[in-house]
C-alpha cells in the first residue's frame, strides 16, 4: 500500500500539495477536518485524550488502507505513516517572509495581520504537537523529502513527489492486507483500551471495581472487540472441611458467555502465581467440564487470536 504522509510550516501551502499530490496518483486525500469527522463517526466527538489522537489516526488509517491509496495531510502526519509499509513522508519548509506573503495572498490580509496570523498558527501547531507527540517540533530526520516553498510551486512539489512515488513503486505494492490490518488494529485497540477509549457502537464498560488496572484495561479492550463478558461471575469451592463446609474457593476474573470460557489473569510476582495455579489444578481436577484459560498481560494477542476473535472485528 502506499502512505504519503504531507505536512509543512505554517503558511508554506502544503495542504495545497497534499491536494495536487492526490490528484496527480489518484491517491485518497485525508486532510485534518476528514480525520476530525471519521473520528466523531467512530469514536464519537467528546473526552478523548489529546495523547490518545495519535492511535485513533493510525487505526482509521489502518481501515482506509485496505481500500485505497492514501495522501494524508496532517500535524505529525510522519509518525503515523511510519506504521504502514509504502509510506513516503514529505515536509514543506519556507522563511518567514514568504509564509507571511501566503497568508498575506490567501486571506487578503495586511502585513501586519499576516504575520499575527502566522504566530498563531505556529502557536496552535506546537501546541498540538506538545499534546499529541510530546515534542513541540518535527526535526528533519522524521522525513524522505524536504521541499523549500521559496523555490518550488506547490505543482512542482506534487510532480516530484509523484516521481518519488513511481520510483518507489508504491502503487504496485497493492493495498494493505486484512491479515496486516488486523494485526495493527490489536496493537492500536489495545493502547486506546489503556484510555478506556470504546466506540460508542460497542458493548459500553458497566462500572465495576476491578482489582487491577489490567482487569480493567482487558474489560475495555473486550469492549472494543463486541465480545461479551462478566467480571467474576461465580466462586467455585476448591476445598472442602470434613463437614461439608466451604474452606477455599476460587473465582475466575472474567466468563465469555459466548465461549462459555472463563479467563483469569495473572500478573503478579512468580510466588503469587504459583498459589493461583494450585487452584487453578484444582479447579480442573474438581470440575474437569469447566472451560477456563490463565495467562498474563503479555499473552492478550495470543488469547484473541487463539480464540479467533480478531476475525470478528474484520468482519463486523
Amino acid at each position: 500500500m502506499a502512505l504519503i504522509a504531507v505536512s509543512g510550516h505554517p503558511g508554506c501551502r502544503f495542504e495545497e500539495v497534499a491536494r495536487l499530490t492526490a490528484q496527480r496518483l489518484g491517491f485518497e486525500l485525508l486532510t485534518q477536518a476528514r480525520i476530525q469527522s471519521l473520528t466523531n463517526e467512530e469514536f464519537g466527538g467528546g473526552g478523548i485524550p489529546e495523547k490518545a489522537y495519535p492511535i485513533l489516526v493510525t487505526s482509521i488509517l489502518a481501515r482506509l488502507a485496505t481500500e485505497h491509496h492514501l495522501v494524508y495531510c496532517a500535524v505529525g502526519g510522519e509518525l503515523q505513516a511510519r506504521h504502514f509499509p509504502g509510506m513516503l513522508r514529505v515536509h514543506v519548509v519556507a522563511p518567514e517572509t514568504v509564509r507571511i506573503g501566503n497568508l498575506m495572498l490567501d486571506h487578503r490580509l495586511e502585513r501586519a495581520a499576516g504575520r499575527q496570523l502566522l504566530f498563531e498558527m505556529e502557536a496552535a501547531d506546537r501546541s498540538a504537537r506538545k499534546a499529541r507527540f510530546g515534542k513541540t517540533r518535527a526535526t528533519a530526520d522524521l522525513f524522505d523529502l524536504v521541499f523549500s516553498a521559496e523555490s518550488l510551486t506547490t505543482e512542482q512539489m506534487a510532480e516530484l513527489i509523484e516521481t518519488a512515488a513511481n520510483s518507489l513503486a508504491l502503487k504496485e505494492r497493492g493495498l494493505l492486507a486484512p491479515a496486516a490490518e488486523v494485526q495493527l488494529q490489536f496493537q492500536m485497540r489495545l493502547r486506546l483500551a489503556r484510555h478506556g477509549i470504546v466506540p460508542p457502537d460497542k458493548i459500553t464498560i458497566r462500572r465495576k471495581m476491578f482489582a487491577n488496572q489490567s482487569e480493567e484495561m482487558f474489560a475495555n479492550l473486550l469492549d472494543f472487540y463486541r465480545i461479551a463478558w462478566e467480571y467474576e461471575p461465580r466462586s467455585f469451592p476448591v476445598q472442602m472441611s470434613r463437614e461439608g463446609k466451604v474452606q477455599e474457593s476460587f473465582t475466575p476474573d472474567f466468563y465469555l458467555p459466548e465461549f462459555d470460557l472463563y479467563l483469569e489473569l495473572t500478573t503478579m510476582k512468580q510466588s503469587l502465581v504459583t498459589k493461583k495455579n494450585r487452584k487453578v489444578r484444582l479447579l480442573r481436577e474438581l470440575y474437569p467440564d469447566l472451560n477456563i484459560q490463565v495467562f498474563y498481560q503479555k499473552d492478550f494477542e495470543n488469547l484473541i487470536f487463539k480464540y479467533g476473535l480478531a476475525e470478528r472485528t474484520v468482519e463486523a
